[in-house]
Order: structure tokens, then sequence, then C-alpha cells
């Protein structure tokens, strides 16, 4: 698999695809942020810059992937949020020293501190999750159909029942593997 991020904007939602940098969770795992470095090039990607990354912070950024991916996860079952996920999330968002601020073309970037953290980034990260999760975007949570993917995501589509992740990973996978299994059936002419 691909050691480069998938193309993550803040046009996507900041907390989901921040789960998705650990993908094939129920499957062989990848790891897309195995190091500070590479968490520090996420967050660039993601229009949120940081100077350095230790390994401590690192672990922190994990912790707080994993809440929110266990909170997201239970959101989109309609299951109880999982109180020491909660915990985290919440403690991530007021720890943090960013700004939205308003671009002269009407959208939402966010202004770090001069000294920008890692713990800032997180905060923007954490308060993301918060708005999803509480129902204050349009759209809903769901999880992927692939079953060694099941991430959670944010399905803004107008019917809301997307089925993957990301169509061009999961939903390109499942639809091959169904192609494959129809043509070793008869199904399919080559």
């Amino acid at each position: 698999m691909s050691e480069r991020f998938p193309d993550f904007r803040l046009g996507k939602v900041l907390a989901t695809s921040f789960t998705g940098t650990l993908s094939e969770r129920h499957g062989d795992a990848v790891e897309r942020i195995p190091v500070p470095q590479r968490l520090v090039d996420w967050l660039t990607v993601s229009g949120l810059a940081v100077e350095s990354c230790t390994t401590a912070q690192l672990e922190r950024a994990w912790e707080l992937r994993e809440s929110i991916h266990a909170a997201a996860t239970a959101a989109a079952q309609q299951d109880p949020l999982p109180a020491s996920a909660v915990q985290v999330i919440n403690d991530y968002s007021v720890q943090g020293r960013a700004a939205a601020i308003l671009t002269p073309d009407g959208t939402r970037q966010w202004r770090l501190s001069s000294a920008s953290s890692v713990e800032d980034a997180l905060s923007v990260i954490a308060a993301d999750a918060i708005d999803i999760i509480s129902g204050e975007r349009d759209g809903k949570l769901a999880l992927c159909a692939s079953p060694t993917c099941r991430a959670a995501f944010f399905d803004t589509s107008q019917s809301r029942t997307r089925r993957w992740c990301e169509m061009n990973t999961c939903g390109n996978r499942q639809k091959k593997a169904r192609f494959n299994a129809n043509k070793q059936k008869g199904l399919v002419a080559d």
C-alpha cells in the first residue's frame, strides 16, 4: 500500500480523515503516521502546519485518533458513546490555542498560535470530532461496508446512503472482488 497520504483537505471531515490514518483496522492494519515527522506531514496537508513533533506528541495524537474512532463508531451504530473516549476528545479540544478565521473567499481556515504546536492542531481535530458526533454538521456518521476496514466516515451525500469510506480504495476493492467472484461463477463474459 502506498506510503502517501490520501488527499485530506479541510473540505473533507478532518476528524474522520484523521481516524483514517490507521486503515484496514480489521485486516492487515496500515499505520500512516508511524513516526513524528509523518504526523507533521499529515497536519500540513490538512491545513494545520506545525514545525515539529515529538514521540510523546505522536503518542497523544494516536490516543486522540483512537478515541475519535471509538466515539464515531459508537455514534454511527447509535450506541452509547464510550465515556473514556468522550473525556479524551473533550480534553484535547480545550487544550489548544487555534482560532477559526474567515478567508476572503468565504471559507474557514484554522490559524494556529505563532508557536504552532501539535496540541493546537489536535484541538482543532477534537473540535471537529465534537461537531460531527454531536450532530452539529449536516451529514451522518456511517461505517465503511468493507469487512476489513469498518472505518467511521461522515456521509454528506444527498441520500446519506454512501457505503464506503473511500470509493477509490474500499469501494473499488469490493467491486473488484464481486466482479472476480461473478467471473469465477461464469456470470461475467470474458
